[in-house]
């Protein structure tokens, strides 16, 4: 195999390291807003049994993330190749650096406003109009 000077052995390793955080902190932030707004669903089932299932929108959108990490990891994967050059894999690197710490973030925010939002559909159903 002949050596570039555009394309050293250890360029991969930053594409690599782009993928898998992604999905760690993706599936993070999802893991702790689901939670988190399961909390809430949970404390008010025992107020309002029967609006049991309408509040159940923060779950899903965290799910959500994780499954964007996923997307993300799997692109930043796919593209992976022997001849890789440094310029590629630092931008690999930054796209899921970009979209695992926006992804735990977002599942951080999904969690504590969904559990708020929820609680406060038990103290006043009419916040929940669906």
């Amino acid at each position: 195999m002949s050596e570039s000077k555009s394309s050293p052995e250890y360029a991969s390793f930053f594409a690599v390291m782009g993928a898998s955080p992604t999905m760690v902190f993706s599936a993070l932030g999802a893991a702790y807003g689901t939670a988190k707004s399961s909390t809430g669903i949970a404390a008010m089932s025992v107020m309002r049994p029967e609006l049991i299932i309408k509040p159940i929108i923060p779950e899903v959108m965290a799910d959500i993330i994780a499954i964007y990490g996923l997307v993300v990891a799997v692109l930043i994967a796919n593209s992976l190749n022997d001849g890789i050059n440094l310029y590629r894999s630092f931008h690999q690197l930054g796209a899921g650096l970009s979209v695992d710490l926006s992804g735990l973030a977002a599942g951080f925010a999904i969690g504590i406003v969904g559990d708020t939002g929820v609680r406060g559909t038990a103290q006043q159903p009419r916040l929940l109009r669906a």
